[in-house]
């Protein structure tokens, strides 16, 4: 890695440990649309529209653009999420994350140059639960046009 750019920041949370390493990967030409589940660590470069829910990791890179609503255990934005994201655990915004929306975590970290715009609330035990969405959405719309 001598060189290339350090996936995370100085004072941030330490990458996810040898027996959380990546399990899922969608690159940067993938276009998916529809519910997504996995366990463990999962990283998304490309589009992603729908729904994830489930208990682990997501690592949303650079070139990621997510819209939809998000459930699981602990994310991490350095591309642009716009929707819900509930987290169990934390919610990190590193220097090229952008949120738009609503977000409900126990803990959040907003590197220095990240963006988010939305409410924010944050409580021990968030949980996602379907009949509850509807009361916490927010409608917004951000174009992805300058």
């Amino acid at each position: 890695m001598s060189g290339g750019k350090s996936f995370f920041s100085k004072g941030s949370s330490p990458p996810p440990s040898p027996s959380e390493e990546i399990s899922a990967y969608l690159g940067k030409q993938t276009l998916f649309e529809g519910k997504m589940t996995f366990e463990g660590v999962f990283r998304l470069d490309g589009k992603f529209e729908g729904e994830i829910f489930e208990s682990g990791t997501l690592i949303v890179g650079e070139t990621a653009i997510v819209k939809g609503k998000i459930g699981l255990h602990t994310i991490i934005i350095n591309g642009m999420v716009e929707g819900e994201i509930f987290a169990k655990k934390r919610v990190e915004i590193h220097s090229t994350g952008k949120v738009y929306g609503n977000l409900y975590a126990p803990i959040l970290t907003i590197n220095e140059g990240g963006i988010f715009e939305g409410h924010c609330k944050m409580e021990e035990g968030i949980d996602r639960k379907e009949e509850n969405l509807d009361l916490l959405s927010i409608k917004t719309d951000h174009s992805l046009s300058a």
